[in-house]
């Protein structure tokens, strides 16, 4: 069962309600390692008319998605990480969609054209999609104070002080991704089927079992099912893509970073037959920022890194990412 909580005292000062809420969450990153959320900041944005303004993006015309294109889709292009990916035939992974970084928000004060994580989004001219870069920042900020919350109330679940990851996070490299996961019509590999439980046939994978790398991800969904999470016996159980709320995971990053007290959670997403859209938010600290083991009694140590090479280094194994990994090279050598 995912647990659904309303985190809005989050928001507030410190309270009883607030306590109560950190132990909701504490219990979910430490057990399933998924919940659901309401009563966060930017909620109003997910109605159904404001949601449709967010994906207005792919009622552009084919030849305006090109020009968004990402390096390893068109090697005439600038930008590697951020941009448009197009759907890849013939891999588990069956979707298009944008990686926005947070030059939507904050522009050229976050960008480097040096590095490949920070560089700009290419974004359609605004004629084309009226209304939605509007849209699009007011939604990034949302999540921004959204993830915001949520890292300040697992620090106090973890007994530390609630500002201890803030550091990390000042000039931070979140994405926000909107995805359209068109229907798999065609034949796939029996490899990019799943048994799904209570069904008798194995159905079509559009996005293949994964766990994600960073911190958490604020993950918004449209009423269409089909995202899956696994529980600790191996079973896999549906994640409710109920208006108005968030489906929240934890990352690769926060397990290591407190030592396996948070767990990363398997999750996929099978083929609903029928379009499916969502709207992840990948809440990401700095590419700079030295990720160093927690002061957490019986937590494994580590060798600190700094998170934009290990970034790079999960995310180029991601088929959207696929052929880049050489164009970005450590900031850090090994054992420096």
């Amino acid at each position: 069962m995912i647990p659904r909580i309303d985190i809005a005292p989050l928001f507030d000062p410190a309270s009883r309600e607030r306590e109560r809420t950190d132990r909701a969450i504490m219990e979910a990153a430490s057990g399933i390692g998924f919940m659901t959320v309401i009563g966060f900041p930017g909620a109003e944005s997910l109605v159904a008319d404001r949601r449709a303004k967010l994906l207005s993006i792919f009622s552009l015309p084919e030849e305006e998605k090109r020009k968004l294109w990402r390096w390893n889709f068109d090697n005439s292009k600038p930008n590697v990480y951020r941009g448009w990916y197009p759907v890849q035939q013939g891999t588990a992974s069956h979707k298009e969609g944008i990686d926005m970084g947070p030059d939507i928000v904050h522009g050229v004060s976050s960008v480097d054209p040096s590095d490949p994580l920070r560089e700009a989004t290419p974004l359609p001219r605004e004629e084309l999609v009226p209304g939605w870069r509007e849209a699009v920042a007011a939604y990034y900020r949302a999540m921004e104070e959204t993830g915001a919350g949520i890292m300040r109330s697992v620090a106090r679940g973890l007994g530390l002080h609630e500002a201890v990851f803030d550091p990390a996070f000042a000039n931070g490299i979140s994405t926000l991704r909107l995805t359209r996961y068109p229907p798999r019509s065609e034949e796939c590999r029996e490899a990019d089927r799943a048994d799904v439980s209570g069904e008798e046939e194995r159905r079509k994978l559009v996005g293949g079992a994964h766990v994600d790398s960073g911190f958490v991800t604020l993950l918004a969904q449209n009423g269409v099912e089909g995202l899956q999470a696994e529980d600790r016996t191996g079973r896999w159980i549906d994640v409710p893509p109920q208006d108005g709320t968030l489906a929240i995971n934890f990352g690769k990053l926060l397990e290591r970073w407190t030592g396996g007290r948070i767990r990363a959670t398997l999750h996929r997403v099978i083929a609903p037959g029928r379009e499916r859209f969502s709207i992840p938010f990948f809440y990401e600290p700095a590419a700079e920022a030295e990720i160093a083991p927690l002061p957490l009694a019986g937590a494994e140590a580590f060798e600190p890194f700094l998170y934009g090479d290990y970034l790079w280094d999960v995310a180029t194994n991601f088929v959207e990412q696929r052929g880049i990994r050489h164009l970005r090279q450590p900031r850090r050598s090994s054992g420096s």
